[in-house]
């Protein structure tokens, strides 16, 4: 026996048509480079399993995840297309790697002699990505070290290099000076690699904000992350994300009403006393969810009956309350949009990250397992 949507109080629906819509109009514009979808931290919030089935279906040709336990689901689910994993692994993990046919990332040499063991057991021969650190300092070889490491891999007759990549540490920025100088040093690299006759099929520097501004990023392929979800990369790319649209609404149902006196005040820590006598409606999605209790020093609004409504009082674990004035016709089981569009108002993750001073990637992956996940 399951507990299906009916029974639920708060769900997060998401548009599978939305997810295929933005990932064609990515793909259309990066064309001929290949749109590879990246589905890491249960697809930012959205579900890994059916937006990568999504996104396959619209034209992605592989899949980015960050770590072995997120290709892994993906393969026990029947998928079979490339999936490769963002980091260097622990060597724990490496039979795993190998076993479903994930596609390693090597930054070191390390981490390449411990994919070759492995390899080497399986009698595969497995490709690997080399990751070039350009700037962000985070992952990666330096790049006075990266055709050493290749050649270093190479050596491996169980190692094949499919692909060398980086990261742009401010592709939301697209007039930083920092873009054209990792550009410069990543191409520096593709050159020594060319020179020494290593030229892997799979070149790819670009996140969604460069994929979407800067087309001498896109080389071979491109990783389609944010702006798959309809989320901006960042303001400085507003432009270049018009047509996308947010796939993902938060909603709840109200469970119950109550008349509070003027001047009683709601929730912990009765930080709020109320200006007038107000209906207070309660809806069963929290801070455990992903609603966070700092919302209630902002001017975000939630909507109930395509009407917009001011938290009453602190957010709390499992529950939070609205302030519905003198609308006494708000009563149990009322939707309530926290994210998403309700009649002519919209209120979006962006919304919420402005108004937190965090960025819409916060929001999304922050939406709790407990939260049902409806597909559309």
């Amino acid at each position: 026996m399951s507990i299906d949507f009916s029974g639920r109080w708060a769900w997060a629906d998401v548009h599978m048509g939305l997810i295929q819509h933005n990932v064609a109009i990515v793909a259309q514009r990066v064309a001929p480079a290949q749109v590879w979808a990246v589905v890491k931290a249960n697809a930012y919030g959205h579900g890994a399993i059916p937006v990568a089935q999504a996104a396959l279906a619209a034209g992605a040709t592989g899949l980015c995840v960050a770590i072995t336990d997120e290709g892994v689901a993906l393969r026990r689910a029947g998928i079979t297309a490339p999936i490769l994993v963002l980091s260097e692994q622990p060597a724990e993990m490496t039979e795993f790697l190998v076993g479903y046919g994930l596609t390693p990332t090597i930054a070191s040499t390390r981490g390449a002699a411990v994919v070759a063991r492995a390899a080497e057991a399986a009698d595969r021969k497995v490709p690997v990505h080399i990751k070039i650190d350009t700037g962000m300092h985070r992952v990666g070889v330096a790049p006075s070290e990266a055709l050493n490491l290749a050649r270093y891999i190479q050596s491996f007759e169980s190692l094949a290099i499919e692909g060398i990549y980086t990261h742009f540490a401010v592709a939301d920025e697209p007039s930083h000076p920092a873009n054209e100088k990792q550009l410069s040093l990543f191409n520096d690299v593709l050159a020594q690699c060319a020179a020494a006759g290593i030229e892997p099929p799979m070149v790819h520097a670009a996140n969604s904000a460069a994929a979407l501004v800067n087309p001498d990023a896109r080389f071979s392929m491109v990783r389609l992350g944010i702006a798959m979800y309809g989320l901006l990369p960042g303001p400085g790319v507003a432009e270049q994300c018009q047509g996308l649209i947010p796939a993902l609404s938060l909603k709840g149902r109200v469970s119950a009403v109550r008349l509070v006196e003027k001047g009683e005040a709601v929730s912990y820590g009765l930080r709020r006393p109320l200006a007038t006598t107000s209906l207070i409606a309660t809806v069963p999605i929290g801070y455990a969810d992903g609603v966070p209790r700092s919302l209630i020093d902002s001017d975000i609004q939630v909507l109930v009956n395509g009407v917009p409504r001011s938290l009453a009082g602190t957010i709390t674990m499992d529950q939070l309350m609205l302030d519905c004035g003198n609308d006494f016709d708000v009563t149990v089981g009322d939707e309530v949009v926290l994210i998403g569009r309700q009649g002519e108002h919209v209120v979006t993750a962006d919304n919420w990250a402005d108004a937190l001073g965090t960025i819409g990637y916060e929001i999304v992956c922050g939406i709790g397992e407990r939260v049902f996940r409806r597909y559309q």
